[in-house]
């Protein structure tokens, strides 16, 4: 590769520093001058910087890599895939070199490509496993009878048939969007799984961020107050959740985790919540580090999107876009012991292992038949762009408004109304508790960053909105009121990504940032202390995930993004439990609405037995 060459895929080709670098090492350490490596090289590193787990060469053989059709050209693909199996560099699956080729020319990072076959080997290892006969099965029966009322006009209970999976599984997904009752099913298949153990089981909660952590405990806690158990079971069912980061454990001098193969998690039961979320190496991580035989249940929105880092591990494990049935005896047990006709459930005569392991919850309690979230939800959820706008702009849902936004200057007007009347009040509220209640009730969503529409863009505007009318006072960063979000993890302090907290007077010309805790307690930081952070009036649909609020404001850009997806519009609106406020123009909703994310990986391809 010439200097010119290089150049121009910095320029045009969407490749970074680090690309190129990396791929001039691979060919050095492949003996020398092969653009063959090289151009490999650095489209499997810019794979996984854009969210994906491997790069299909096949996508670019034969093709220019500049976007104006100039410049370098890839090789064809049989010339490309033998010189590739020839370097050094590259190994076949289960070898061990910088980059992995698969028998189907997807070209990993040794890192990815690991992770994706150790965390397939668990799941499958864990579905083959099954658990029942008639003692167990007559128990479980009784628990299922016990704890979940039976639904009037339902004609199958989807909460019934997850206790069902995840009580006699090894791997249970429990997928539904908001309001489906994920966390109060969970709940109670904790109690099932206790009492069905001969000796009590130590169970973890988990999610892939600090607010994750804190809402699945907050949720949990609840639930099992509502039921009515003995004391002694009460006592064996957990109360504290903890970021995936901080039950495995970090090395400060390696960044690995403390908790692997070799020193292995204690708990005989995993749960974690917001699983979209959670990036595949962070995954395999975790079932690197549990017993062979704990069970593993994760919870999530399979419809929501994807982690920022590489992969789309749920959807992958959902296969997402496909529809299953479950085999007959899985279909003749569940009819057995949680009371749902096998006929009423979906079958398939031969359906993939994975099949089994998979429950949908479908009643949201949330949104009923008349709500316009619910409504326009699954229109995004279905593609159908045309509809939600209808839903939108029909007049008929009070929970859904639309503004017409096409230019930056007719943003602040929109706004500024809507900022004064949820806003207004945080620089005079009594205490913390009633500035976090302004702030979880209302959030101001944007699909980009930088830019007129993106999020530092309208922090800015909000705040100079506030200041103009007197709601915030002073001059200063660290303003009565002012809320702040995390954006890095930082263990020492034991403040997470994603964690907010809001800037309170602490005595005569003092001021500490609060952050909740659970039960309503506070815990303050002198804001010298503070790890990275921004402020957070707006924040991106990607911060959004696993948060709720009363009412969401959604900022779209003024014209079409290949990042503008119908995941991240369906992730903006079921944020919001009252009302969406969308202020944008119809041809870019419509646009995204159209368009999936796409992420390549091979995992669905191990877990549903098509490779």
């Amino acid at each position: 590769m010439n200097r010119d060459e290089i150049l121009l895929l910095r320029e045009r080709g969407g490749f970074d520093f680090l690309d190129v670098h990396f791929a001039f090492l691979m060919e050095r350490l492949s003996g020398g001058d092969s653009r063959e490596v090289f151009l490999a090289a650095a489209l499997a590193s810019r794979a996984t910087r854009l969210g994906n787990v491997c790069f299909p060469l096949a996508a670019a053989a034969g093709k220019p890599l500049a976007g104006d059709g100039n410049g370098t050209t890839c090789p064809a693909l049989e010339p490309w895939v033998s010189r590739l199996r020839s370097a050094s560099v590259v190994a076949a699956p289960g070898e061990v070199a910088p980059l992995v080729l698969d028998g189907r020319g997807r070209l990993y990072l040794y890192r990815y490509w690991a992770s994706e076959r150790d965390l397939a080997r668990a799941i499958l290892d864990r579905i083959a496993r099954r658990e029942g006969g008639e003692e167990a099965f007559r128990r479980l029966r009784e628990g299922i009878a016990r704890l979940f009322p039976t639904l009037p006009g339902e004609a199958v209970d989807w909460q019934k048939v997850a206790a069902f999976a995840a009580a006699t599984g090894g791997f249970t997904v429990l997928s539904g969007g908001p309001g489906t009752g994920k966390t109060t099913v969970v709940a109670k298949i904790l109690v099932l799984l206790q009492e069905s153990g001969e000796g009590r089981l130590r169970i973890a909660l988990t999610a892939p961020t600090g607010k994750g952590a804190a809402r699945l405990q907050d949720a949990v806690h609840r639930s099992l107050e509502k039921l009515d158990l003995p004391s002694d079971l009460k006592e064996t069912l957990p109360r504290q959740a903890a970021t995936i980061h901080r039950l495995l454990g970090i090395s400060r001098e390696s960044q690995r985790f403390l908790r692997h193969e070799g020193n292995r998690l204690p708990f005989d039961v995993v749960v974690v919540d917001e699983a979209s979320m959670a990036a595949l190496p962070l995954l395999a991580g975790l079932v690197r580090a549990l017993r062979p035989e704990a069970r593993l249940l994760l919870l999530g929105d399979k419809d929501q999107l994807a982690s920022v880092d590489a992969g789309a591990v749920l959807g992958d494990i959902c296969d997402t876009g496909r529809v299953h049935g479950y085999p007959a005896d899985f279909r003749a047990a569940a009819g057995a012991v949680a009371g749902c006709p096998p006929e009423s459930l979906p079958g398939e005569a031969d359906p993939p292992a994975m099949a089994r392991s998979v429950v949908e919850l479908r009643k949201s309690w949330r949104f009923g038949e008349t709500s316009g979230i619910g409504a326009v939800s699954r229109a995004v959820r279905e593609g159908d762009g045309g509809g939600a706008v209808a839903l939108f702009r029909g007049g008929e849902h009070p929970d859904l408004l639309w503004r017409e936004v096409s230019r930056p200057g007719e943003l602040r007007s929109v706004l500024a109304p809507l900022v004064l009347a949820r806003y207004g009040g945080l620089g005079s509220c009594r205490d913390a508790g009633e500035m976090f209640g302004i702030l979880d009730s209302f959030r101001i969503l944007c699909v980009l960053r930088e830019g007129p529409f993106g999020v530092v863009s309208v922090n800015g505007l909000v705040e100079g909105i506030l200041r103009e009318e007197g709601a915030v006072s002073g001059s200063g960063r660290w303003y009565e009121g002012r809320p702040v979000m995390i954006s890095v993890n930082d263990y020492r302090i034991g403040l997470y990504n994603g964690d907010t907290g809001v800037v309170r007077a602490d005595g005569p010309g003092r001021t500490a940032v609060c952050f909740p805790l659970p039960g309503g307690a506070v815990r303050k930081i002198n804001p010298l202390r503070l790890p990275e952070h921004e402020t957070v009036y707006a924040t991106t649909v990607h911060k959004s995930q696993g948060s709720e609020f009363d009412e969401v404001v959604l900022v779209l850009p003024d014209r079409p993004l290949p990042l503008m997806t119908r995941e991240l519009l369906y992730t903006a609106v079921t944020r919001a439990k009252k009302r969406v406020v969308l202020c944008g123009t119809e041809p870019v909703f419509r646009d995204a609405a159209a368009r999936r994310t796409e992420r390549v990986s091979g995992l669905r391809d191990l877990l549903w037995g098509e490779s």
